[in-house]
């Protein structure tokens, strides 16, 4: 069986291209499949995949061409430092885009993470990775539609329109934290056809300024000549019980003309404010909190069902992002990983989520993360499985 020319998802990776020069002794498809293979089994780390490999040598020779044998965990190391991540992106996204459709108003939920141990040395962490993901919901399941390697959490501003290139968002709604809420992205967003939902905070302070004046204003009452919707929920878990309101309104003409210019989409939009009120259970004094967060919105509504949907999106948001990050430091132990050669480390992440997104596809044994990767590693025909769906 060949598994290169089989694959539905190997077929995206085949015209990557080797950063090698001549004299090639292992292929590089032959060194993606293994590693790929072996990160679903649990190889954390260069020396892993190679002893994965070499576990697993006479099975791989019945599919794959092998012709130098299993690679060193130095070759694999120096291959994946030297692939261009860009190229190895496109690939990704290439492939996600064939599983997914983003319109209907799917949300997308952009969020950056380090890997805290990806530095050079403990005196020096200027030099840690720092990636930038598209995380979508499909189903029941969270997974990584694309990233972007930054150099630190300040550079996650231009990272974020490049990642939005790389993606068709059309009819999709897009959510990022406040860090992201500028001019340029919000225009890259309307321009690519999608929507977007996100929070005001000091770092835009004439906004904010104007936006919570109103919606304080919203959350008192009935106003005239202003529309408000409203939606609440609430919850009980971990001792508290928490209440969310949400308020919208769609006159966003009380923010002025020269605001309403500089934010692509708002003048036809909605703006919004969520209040979380939380009363630990465990306090014999009822100790209660409550934060209200303010939200810019291109999605038009201003009635109760408008504000159950942006309560929606900006939950989904932190639920997409918990959900993945735990994985993969839980699952994948991604903060304790020591790959910092080149780009190492952001193509061991990317192998990370490929391998993450193959996991959640896979629905024909009821098993967690661990579980199916401990399948995977016991049954050669589940692993083949995996790859090949």
């Amino acid at each position: 069986m060949d598994v290169t020319a089989n694959s539905s998802f190997l077929r995206f990776f085949s015209e990557l291209p080797d950063p090698r020069g001549v004299n090639i002794i292992h292929k590089l498809p032959d060194i993606i499949v293994i590693a790929v293979m072996a990160v679903i089994c649990g190889a954390d780390g260069w020396a892993e995949v190679a002893y994965f490999g070499q576990c697993k040598n006479e099975w791989l020779k019945t599919f794959l061409e092998l012709p130098g044998g299993i690679p060193s965990h130095d070759t694999f190391g120096r291959v994946f430092a030297l692939l261009n991540p860009d190229a190895f992106e496109r690939c990704f996204v290439a492939w996600m885009s064939t599983l997914v459709e983003l319109s209907g108003g799917r949300l997308v939920a952009i969020d950056g993470k380090s890997i805290r141990r990806s530095f050079e040395h403990a005196w020096d962490k200027s030099g840690m990775s720092h990636m930038v993901s598209a995380l979508i919901n499909q189903g029941d399941n969270r997974i990584v539609f694309g990233q972007i390697a930054v150099s630190d959490k300040s550079n996650e501003i231009t990272a974020i329109p490049k990642l939005l290139e790389l993606m068709d968002i059309k009819g999709a709604v897009v959510t990022i934290d406040a860090m992201g809420t500028q001019r340029e992205i919000a225009d890259k967003i309307v321009a690519g056809g999608g929507d977007y939902v996100l929070p005001v905070k000091d770092n835009q302070p004439s906004l904010n300024e104007k936006v919570s004046a109103l919606m304080n204003e919203a959350a008192l009452g009935d106003v005239d000549g202003l529309k408000v919707g409203y939606f609440e929920q609430q919850d009980e878990s971990h001792g508290r019980i928490e209440t969310r309101r949400t308020w919208v309104v769609n006159d966003t003409v009380h923010l002025g003309k020269p605001l309403l210019k500089l934010w692509p989409g708002l003048a036809s939009g909605s703006l919004a404010m969520i209040e979380r009120e939380r009363k630990d259970l465990g306090d014999l004094t009822g100790k209660t909190t409550v934060e209200r967060c303010c939200y810019v919105s291109s999605l038009k509504g201003c009635d109760n069902a408008a504000a159950k949907l942006i309560a929606q999106y900006v939950r989904g948001h932190w639920a997409v992002e918990n959900n993945l990050h735990w994985q993969l430091d839980v699952s994948f132990r991604e903060d304790e990983r020591r790959i910092r050669k080149g780009h190492g480390a952001e193509n061991y992440s990317r192998l990370s989520r490929i391998a993450l997104n193959l996991l959640k596809r896979e629905k024909s044994i009821k098993a967690g993360i661990k579980g199916k990767r401990l399948g995977a590693g016991w049954n050669h025909d589940y692993l083949l499985k995996l790859i090949s769906t």
